[in-house]
């Protein structure tokens, strides 16, 4: 299976995406799971924009 390439945009958004579904009461595996990404990925992604 290819993988996705996502575009920058595309990221700060489902980070985004993530902290609203958090703030509503879903654990953080369930928000990372529902935006498709593994939870590597999300923390890999918060990482490299903490910079």
């Amino acid at each position: 299976m290819p993988q996705k390439q996502h575009k920058l945009e595309e990221i700060v958004a489902k980070l985004r995406q993530v902290d609203v579904l958090v703030s509503q009461g879903q654990s953080v595996a369930e928000a990372v799971r529902s935006i498709g990404v593994t939870q590597f990925t999300y923390y890999r992604w918060r990482k490299e924009s903490a910079v």
